[in-house]
């Protein structure tokens, strides 16, 4: 057996492999920092670009790396594999494009680029005689593109669900675990580097949302257009929401599903109560988890710390120890996809929040609008000594369709005693 810092030159020249990084941020740094140490000696770290490289540069980068802030001397240098942590579409799309057609394969974590344009940059990678691997997109350090591709590929999956976003996971539980509201609990993920200044892409789900579209696209071999994902922020969440889904046997997750209905797939990424007893609620702070279920061998989980700087950049050196060991991948492996229509309701039970200037006939009035939408209430929460002006309660609701729900909910805001706006949550069975 091979020690770790021995080469492996199985379908290889046994001549490590040149590598440029695109991006020296938090990411990419921590890339750099493993492939100059003596961990892997198959890999040698020839090329940064960055802009305004005079500010990023490193002293403990080696003399011969070359710096530039020209991408055109990347993509005209003899490099075998460019690594793409730049982020965004543009021009990160048009990089990596240039870079397999200039004949080196390309390795990124960019999750946008990849669910928008995966499987055509798939293609030109096949042509090119490159590969293009996005372990590092989905789930950061926890190998669950590999696993679906490789590790569980004799199944059947029908569905996708799990906690795709560190940030998410980690408001949530503080608000959970330390009653303090989402402006506090962002704030701390701010502090501690798990949330950007901008947080609008993961509170808002847009981050799972791409992240998604991957996994329905490495999963089940059906591509769905990110945009048609039905998404909803976790930004209304407040501390008496984790004590009336407690008293419902729940917590609260933001919660990424994707599931096979027909020739369709039913997907979002949503606020969502879990039960206690499932494996979602047990996922703490900045852990991300994914479990595939398959017709034959049931439920596979992968769990582990998805975000941060290291975790992400020892998935990129995975995939660059992977196209050493095989530089020419078959085209048997390139995984491709049919495009598939999104459905963008699903059956559940439901969790309904109110804040209402307390007056008699509330009930009433929210059970009619329920009522005419065939919508049946299966019960009513209310704790006891809470302020009259500002009266949080929940109507959990039996299971039915999420956008007859929405209907309901939409016809509910006209009444003036509400303070704020109904929070709408599924309830995962």
């Amino acid at each position: 057996m091979l020690a770790n810092n021995e080469e492996d030159n199985t379908g290889s020249s046994g001549q490590p492999l040149s590598i440029a990084i695109l991006g020296f941020g938090t990411v990419g740094q921590a890339a750099a920092r493993i492939l100059v140490s003596s961990a892997h000696s198959q890999l040698r770290l020839t090329h940064i670009y960055n802009r305004d490289i005079a500010r990023k540069k490193a002293d403990w980068i080696s003399s011969e790396v070359v710096w530039t802030q020209e991408i055109e001397e990347v993509l005209a240098s003899d490099v075998d594999v460019v690594v793409e942590l730049i982020g965004g579409l543009t021009p990160a799309k048009q990089w990596i494009q240039r870079a397999l057609e200039a004949g080196k394969s390309v390795v990124t974590a960019n999750k946008q680029v990849i669910s928008e344009y995966g499987i055509d940059l798939i293609q030109v990678a096949h042509r090119s005689g490159q590969q293009l691997l996005f372990e590092a997109a989905v789930a950061g350090g926890i190998p669950v593109i590999r696993g679906l591709k490789e590790g569980i590929s004799g199944d059947r999956l029908y569905q996708i669900l799990g906690i795709l976003n560190g940030t998410c996971n980690y408001i949530l539980t503080q608000i959970e675990s330390k009653g303090v509201s989402f402006n506090t609990a962002l704030g701390k993920a701010q502090q501690l580097g798990f949330a950007e200044v901008d947080p609008s892409a993961d509170v808002e789900g847009w981050d799972s949302q791409a992240k998604l579209a991957i996994l329905s696209w490495v999963g089940f071999g059906r591509q769905l257009s990110v945009s048609e994902i039905p998404v909803r922020s976790i930004a209304p969440i407040e501390p008496i929401d984790f004590t009336y889904a407690n008293r419902l046997g729940c917590t609260i997750r933001q919660v990424s599903r994707a599931k096979i209905v027909g020739r369709k797939v039913e997907a979002s990424v949503l606020p969502a109560l879990v039960p206690l007893s499932s494996t979602l609620a047990r996922i703490q702070n900045n852990q991300n988890l994914v479990v595939a279920a398959g017709e034959f061998s049931g439920e596979t989980a992968f769990s582990g710390f998805g975000a941060g700087g290291e975790p992400t950049a020892v998935a990129v050196v995975s995939d660059l120890l992977s196209i050493f060991r095989v530089p020419v991948l078959p085209a048997s492996q390139i995984p491709l996809a049919t495009f598939c229509e999104t459905i963008p309701y699903f059956l559940s039970p439901h969790y309904v929040r109110f804040f209402v200037k307390d007056q008699p006939g509330i009930i009433a009035q929210l059970a009619n609008i329920f009522v005419q939408n065939k919508v049946n209430i299966d019960a009513v929460l209310q704790e006891s000594g809470l302020s009259k002006s500002e009266l949080p309660f929940v109507v959990s609701l039996n299971t039915c369709r999420s956008d007859v729900v929405l209907k309901a909910i939409q016809e509910i805001q006209k009444f003036d005693f509400l303070v704020k706006e109904p929070l709408w949550l599924p309830i995962l069975n």
